[in-house]
């Protein structure tokens, strides 16, 4: 097997991570299918560390991204705010194409060694 590059975008302040790629698509999951529960489960995570990463993201970007709701037929769930939106659009749109740039670059470096 050849050499193979691995990529990871986050976005920190003060040093700690408020977000990445993992974060937005965890964010993109709660939007999609209305809940923590269902997200963490659609990305195979455990909901504990699903719901305490989007704390983190909260308390330190110092907004709410996520909003509970109470109740329902179906019980509670879990919608993206105006701002959590927005910021998942922002990110999308700065991490476009960066990826496949990272792989452009790494086979110009280490293509011939594969």
């Amino acid at each position: 097997m050849g050499l193979q590059v691995g990529f990871n975008l986050w976005i920190e302040r003060e040093g700690q991570v408020v977000l990445s790629l993992w974060r937005v698509r965890l964010l993109q999951a709660v939007e999609r299918t209305g809940s923590i529960s269902a997200a963490a489960e659609e990305m195979d995570v455990p909901y504990r560390r699903a719901w305490e990463r989007l704390r983190e993201s909260e308390e330190r970007l110092g907004l709410k991204l996520v909003e509970g709701q109470v109740g329902g037929t179906g019980g509670g769930g879990a919608v993206l705010t105006k701002v959590g939106r927005e910021y998942v659009a922002r990110f999308e749109r700065f991490s476009e194409g960066l990826e496949a740039l990272v792989e452009e670059r790494f086979e110009a470096a280490f293509g011939d060694l594969n």
